[in-house]
């Protein structure tokens, strides 16, 4: 056991102005995409500049891509962005329901791993865009003691987009800080038992309580260009992997679940089916019934709160559905809690135990 009883003191045989040490400690730091600090235009043009700024996200030459980006799309989509933000704002908390949400995941993690280990190990989160950021919650961590930090993207899937850029920033903090804890990064855990259980009672409930049972459950996941898969990307691959576990999880027929992908951006070919058009064209083939869920976000966002419920759902409608079901991430869920705090209590072997 670390013993971290004692506040940062000097060690027991160096000089008398040799530096204080804090005790050693584990950290874990969540990571997720981020959030803008407020739906106004300034905050919105921030947020987007340093997301579509981000060349995991954007590969164009920033040539091409970045006169383009200041000069036209955040004249504009800073105005379109800040009102979507606005229909879904936490306006008691000043804040974005992710930041809501992720700070009581963060909450209930910190309580598990205190239960777990005690005071020897530290628990806290950041975004990858905006705040807290990565780089600030890593000195933090790093000036509280933490010798070691496991860094935990909260993307069950890989992607370029998603699980690389963060790991990126999270490097990149640690280019700055002099004495550099060792460090691990948590793996993709869409195929994890518990994370597939938890997605399945979450579906469970939520059809025990409609009155009719839904034609189909839509799982859609958040969109990347086809090219990334074609490029080596696993994140498609993985996608389908996670909705065949939640088909035999749940013994349905093929017909009773779908893998679709959201949020396309740009001119190129994204992987396919859109969510936006297949629901449509559920509906015009007589699906008039749909259940949508999104198992690529641990927690409910502007995508699933704005996009799937609002958009996705009114192209659902339009093409005449009469019945959309939208089921809320795992968010802090305490299957949910309990799936994440065992891929840590994994990724944590050796280290505390």
């Amino acid at each position: 056991m670390l013993d971290t009883s004692k506040t940062a003191a000097r060690p027991a045989h160096a000089a008398e102005d040799h530096p204080a040490i804090p005790p050693a400690r584990v950290g874990v730091l969540l990571a997720n995409l981020g959030t803008p600090d407020n739906y106004d235009y300034w905050s919105m043009r921030r947020y987007l500049n340093e997301f579509l700024s981000d060349r995991r996200v954007i590969d164009y030459s920033p040539w091409v891509w970045q006169p383009l980006l200041q000069l036209i799309i955040l004249t504009k989509r800073p105005f379109s962005s800040g009102a979507a933000y606005k229909s879904i704002w936490n306006h008691e908390a000043e804040e974005s329901p992710l930041m809501t949400i992720t700070k009581d995941q963060t909450i209930k993690i910190k309580e598990a791993m205190h239960a777990r280990y005690g005071d020897q190990i530290m628990v806290d989160f950041c975004m990858r865009y905006g705040n807290p950021s990565t780089k600030s919650k890593v000195r933090e961590m790093v000036q509280a003691g933490c010798r070691k930090i496991l860094f935990f993207p909260l993307y069950p899937h890989y992607a370029g987009a998603t699980s690389a850029t963060a790991n990126d920033e999270f490097f990149r903090a640690l280019m700055e800080e002099k004495w550099q804890p060792s460090t691990r990064t948590v793996e993709p855990y869409y195929n994890h038992p518990k994370y597939i259980e938890s997605l399945a009672q979450s579906i469970e409930k939520t059809y025990a309580a409609l009155e009719k049972r839904p034609d189909i459950l839509v799982c859609s996941y958040h969109g990347v260009p086809k090219r990334y898969l074609m490029e080596g990307d696993p994140y498609h691959c993985q996608c389908q992997k996670t909705t065949r576990l939640l088909k035999e999880r749940l013994s349905w027929a093929d017909t009773e679940i779908k893998t679709t992908f959201q949020s396309k951006f740009g001119p190129e070919e994204w992987l396919k089916p859109y969510t936006v058009e297949e629901v449509a064209r559920l509906a015009e083939a007589g699906k008039k019934n749909i259940a949508v869920c999104a198992p690529a976000f641990s927690a409910d966002c502007i995508e699933t709160l704005e996009e799937i419920n609002e958009e996705i759902k009114e192209s659902f409608e339009e093409a005449g559905g009469e019945h959309f079901t939208y089921i809320p991430c795992l968010n802090d869920d305490d299957a949910h809690i309990d799936a994440l705090s065992t891929v840590i209590e994994e990724n944590l072997r050796g280290w505390l135990e």
